[in-house]
């Protein structure tokens, strides 16, 4: 790869994690898991040039990491099946940062199966105490406490302070039907949150794509 070509990937890297982190800020998490994945595409190009040419070493990845970090938490087994995919692609990626991407992928896995587990018990008894869940989950406290405080964060989870721990809900049920937009398109759908977790063929353009959920204020907008 020429150096004006690996340059050119290095723009493009950035670019698109200016737009996953814009995302992220906007509570986009999907779309940004979306533009994460998209950045492997110039990651080699971009690391090659910054190690060469700006002395650059890698202790992680942020097209990486955004993706470990929130598809677990989306229960996006679909998206860790593509990072498994690109990371065996392109084994040169992983060879130059200090992680070990395989690993980690590994126990993202086991993180977003935990996930699954910690969700359908909130969904089965609507509320529950955090600090009933390694008995009725096993496993450790600090796991289930991890989970619920992410969720919080990302909106879809409260935690009311109740004797020395917190009593968990739902914010945002799986059933519920909200507006999401086709990336191909830009058509705007109604479904079910538990079905938009993973792709589905756009109504109107056919093409098999990972929907962007809207919140209210932007779907007010979408909407027009």
């Amino acid at each position: 790869m020429k150096k004006a070509e690996m340059e050119e990937h290095k723009e493009r890297y950035h670019a698109v994690m200016a737009e996953a982190r814009s995302a992220l800020a906007e509570g986009l998490y999907r779309k940004a898991i979306e533009l994460a994945l998209s950045s492997w595409g110039y990651i080699d190009g971009m690391m090659q040039y910054e190690r060469r040419y700006e002395d650059r070493q890698f202790n992680s990845i942020e097209g990486i990491d955004i993706v470990l970090e929130y598809a677990p938490l989306l229960l996006d087994i679909h998206s860790l099946d593509t990072m498994e995919s690109l990371i065996k692609s392109q084994r040169r990626v992983e060879k130059n940062t200090s992680q070990d991407l395989t690993d980690k992928l590994t126990k993202t896995r086991v993180l977003l199966w935990d996930a699954h587990r910690m969700w359908d018990c909130l969904e089965q008894h609507v509320d529950v105490r955090q600090g009933e869940l390694p008995r009725i989950l096993g496993g450790s406290a600090s796991r289930w406490r991890s989970l619920a405080e992410a969720w919080e964060r990302m909106g879809l989870v409260s935690r009311t302070p109740e004797g020395g721990t917190y009593r968990l809900s739902i914010l945002t049920r799986m059933d519920e039907e909200i507006l999401a937009k086709c990336p191909a398109c830009g058509v705007v759908v109604k479904a079910t949150k538990s079905k938009l977790l993973v792709e589905q063929a756009c109504p109107k353009c056919h093409v098999r794509v990972p929907f962007v959920m809207l919140t209210r204020k932007r779907a007010v907008v979408e909407e027009g």
